[in-house]
């Protein structure tokens, strides 16, 4: 069965109204909600960037029943994957079994801050490989050392475990990284209802849930969602892997003047608020195979967004 997930922009919300909108999303009728890790936001028209880690045990205690992601944190440079199992582990305990773990090879946006130098993907997701061990030899609990390539560890322990290995999601966009989610990762993680890169997980002995990101915005009318968009998104409109190689707010305030109205409109961002466009969105991503679907509100108006969605698009489902 499809699970229908409601998305916590970190890059646009404060935690404290991040804590109540998972509330509110439960209170909906949403299945699940999906945490994004950053330490920027993407541009600075958006505004905040709290810790995902404190904003998670806050939703802990707010919710009861919605299972809780985050979608998704690169354990590789940042955070070192020690910190990392701590958090993992601490909010798993927390969630009793409704927490899912999202995992990527990141952004420069996020990761350049402690002054590493950003390597190509294929070193990324080396390193990527090498955490997820790390990760997995700490939640098991048992006095860990470890002396790699990227990673030392030395005599380390976890006293607060989960009694299983939490659920780990890997993030693909391309078809090499579905083929590292199919054998290091217990499902797939992706934006947009990408078919080819569910096929190539598939392919390659994947057979864990799919999550994908719609990006939507409701408001009175497409002019006035396209106008929200362009002033609070206009990064999801960048082609390319700029999205991974640009290294500050900045940097994507500049690249962004090149977004107009049009390149929003066509986009693939929800900007009707006639709720059967909103049906069909969604429909379209199940029928790429995509068992879990969640949808990003852009802009300010989240209970607006809450509320249509609780009255008029989850009933279809």
């Amino acid at each position: 069965m499809t699970q229908l997930g409601y998305t916590l922009s970190s890059e646009e919300h404060g935690p404290t109204e991040l804590v109540e909108y998972a509330r509110r999303a439960e209170e909906a009728g949403f299945d699940f909600v999906s945490i994004s890790d950053h330490f920027h936001p993407w541009i600075p028209a958006q505004g905040e960037s709290p810790f995902v880690w404190s904003t998670l045990g806050g939703i802990a205690t707010a919710t009861d029943e919605i299972e809780v992601g985050v979608g998704v944190t690169c354990p590789t440079m940042r955070i070192h994957p020690v910190n990392v199992a701590q958090a993992v582990a601490t909010v798993e305990e927390m969630f009793d079994g409704r927490f899912t773990f999202g995992v990527g090879t990141g952004e420069n946006l996020n990761e350049h801050v402690t002054g590493h130098r950003w390597p190509e993907h294929d070193v990324r997701l080396e390193m990527l490989t090498e955490a997820m061990n790390v990760l997995r030899s700490l939640w098991t609990g048992d006095n860990t050392s470890h002396h790699g390539e990227h990673y030392t560890v030395e005599n380390a322990r976890l006293f607060t475990v989960p009694d299983e290995q939490p659920t780990t999601i890997a993030s693909a966009f391309g078809p090499q990284t579905a083929r590292w989610a199919a054998e290091h990762g217990d499902g797939l993680w992706c934006s947009g209802p990408k078919g080819a890169v569910v096929d190539e997980y598939e392919d390659a002995g994947g057979d864990g849930p799919a999550y994908s990101q719609l990006h939507i915005c409701y408001a009175d009318s497409e002019d006035e969602a396209i106008d929200t968009v362009h002033e609070y998104w206009p990064n999801g409109s960048l082609p390319g892997e700029l999205g991974q190689e640009l290294p500050t707010p900045a940097h994507f305030e500049q690249a962004t003047e090149m977004v107009d109205r049009d390149d929003i409109a066509e986009s693939g961002t929800t900007t009707d608020p006639d709720p059967q466009v909103h049906i069909d969105s969604i429909e379209t991503a199940v029928d790429a195979g995509y068992d879990h679907v969640y949808v990003h509100q852009i802009g300010p108006e989240q209970e607006r967004a809450l509320e249509f969605y609780e009255e008029e698009v989850l009933p279809a489902f």
